[in-house]
């Protein structure tokens, strides 16, 4: 009986010690703690402007305040960042990544190279939905869609082929015979800028937010094709979309499926295995941050629209992705040879 006694106090005593963890509140949890934003992509691009600019305001909204820093880990189109996240990174809630949406069309077009879909990750939100274009430099002389179709060819860059700006690019050049050559292998869009400015590369596809202030206001380049059926403020209206060149149906449902993941613009994920409850807080502090005044205003000093979708929304559109039919699917394929 006395063994009996101590056994059972004992037990007790390892519950009791156990239990704090178990139950610690996200607020407990955070309290001290560093949360890393992990970004898909080198500093200096339109990705690192977005995640630093999270990174700045989004601990003030955590429970417990924790420290926010930043790393970048390009590679892969900012699959690598995604992949480290779902394998090596740790689970608890103090890591969250951001990446290009473009890899989530190459997981449906191409499943066997990606080997995983965006369903099984935890959609945090995204800034903004993405107002992409494609657009040359000035010296080329090329001023309009016309004339960039009449080019024998033209030299475009990329990451690699599941990024946002290969996949704009493929679909000029399969849907739209446009004779389009990708160099591949850039660690980020701030490098290929200076390919641009050295003429070796002939323009680019890419979020307007993304694209250099002065590049704009100097027109040092020219837009021939937005990928937006409605244009931020600071756009000119008089960008052709995309759909308005599509001369049947077969390419209008093609644009709708690449398209669809351009909606998440600037998305961030979690691994799918945090607690719920941290998941909760995280996505709390997401929409939170999404409407303080401060955020706000250091977003307008960095020149990026914020037109946000929360992490519901976002869960919602990645399945709406995931049930294109197998033969649409297949000429999506196609288009993005």
């Amino acid at each position: 009986m006395k063994h009996f006694l101590y056994a059972t106090v004992a037990l007790g005593s390892v519950i009791g010690m156990s239990l704090p963890a178990t139950a610690q509140s996200p607020a407990e949890f955070y309290k001290g703690k560093t949360v890393s934003v992990v970004i898909g992509f080198s500093p200096g691009g339109g990705y690192d402007t977005y995640g630093r600019l999270l990174a700045r305001h989004i601990g003030n909204h955590i429970p417990g305040k924790p420290n926010v820093i930043v790393q970048n880990l390009p590679g892969a189109g900012s699959l690598n960042a995604v992949r480290q996240m779902m394998a090596t990174q740790a689970k608890d809630g103090t890591i969250i990544t951001h990446f290009n949406p473009g890899v989530i069309t190459d997981s449906l077009t191409d499943p066997e190279k990606i080997k995983m879909k965006f369903t099984d990750v935890a959609w945090v939100g995204s800034v903004t939905r993405d107002f992409r274009v494609c657009y040359v430099w000035h010296a080329t002389g090329l001023k309009t869609w016309d004339d960039v179709k009449a080019r024998k060819e033209i030299i475009f860059g990329g990451t690699a082929k599941g990024a946002g700006s290969y996949v704009n690019g493929a679909i000029l050049r399969n849907v739209f015979d446009i004779k389009l050559r990708h160099v591949l292998g850039f660690p980020g869009s701030a490098e290929q800028r200076l390919a641009i400015e050295r003429g070796e590369l002939d323009g680019d596809c890419g979020s307007w937010s993304s694209i250099p202030d002065n590049w704009i206001a100097d027109k040092k380049i020219i837009p021939f094709v937005s990928y937006a059926a409605v244009v931020s403020d600071d756009m000119p209206k008089d960008i052709p979309y995309i759909a308005t060149f599509a001369k049947n149906q077969e390419q209008k449902d093609i644009l709708d499926i690449l398209g669809a993941a351009g909606e998440l613009g600037r998305p961030f994920i979690m691994s799918k295995d945090v607690p719920a409850d941290r998941l909760a807080a995280i996505r709390k502090a997401f929409d939170e941050t999404m409407k303080d005044p401060a955020f706000l205003e250091d977003a307008k000093k960095q020149g990026v629209p914020v037109v946000p979708i929360g992490g519901e929304e976002a869960e919602k559109i990645i399945k709406a992705i995931y049930s294109a039919s197998p033969e649409l699917v297949a000429k999506a394929k196609s288009a993005l040879e």
